[in-house]
């Protein structure tokens, strides 16, 4: 037997009025300022290469307590992330970034970070 999706008036308003708010959310022209959109994309990749410093931090501090590193490994660890984070600070500055500005808001699904 074959299903078939049936809507009311009331389905197809709300539909029409979640249009109507993304579409007002989203500027009418497009910025194309070349150092705007350089600052956008490193926002982007900042906030991307954030996201997997919290992921591998995370990960480190679970195999550290599960005793399955050296102590030679978590030294170097901590010195890598020391210095993640540093060229992080490098790279906001240069581009004129906060922290804030690298947590991404997902709409429904809330802020990336």
């Amino acid at each position: 037997m074959e299903d078939k999706l049936h809507y009311t008036t009331d389905d197809l308003q709300s539909f029409a009025e979640e249009i109507e708010r993304a579409s007002n959310s989203l500027p009418s022209r497009i910025n194309a300022d070349p150092s705007d959109a350089e600052r956008g994309l490193a926002k982007l990749v900042l906030t991307l290469i954030e996201l997997l410093r919290q992921l591998m931090e995370r990960q480190a501090i679970r195999r550290i307590e599960a005793q399955s590193l050296s102590n030679e490994e978590i030294e170097r660890l901590g010195q890598t992330f020391m210095k993640l984070e540093a060229r992080m600070e490098e790279l906001k500055q240069i581009f004129g970034l906060e922290n804030e500005e690298l947590n991404i808001d997902l709409g429904p699904l809330g802020n990336l970070l």
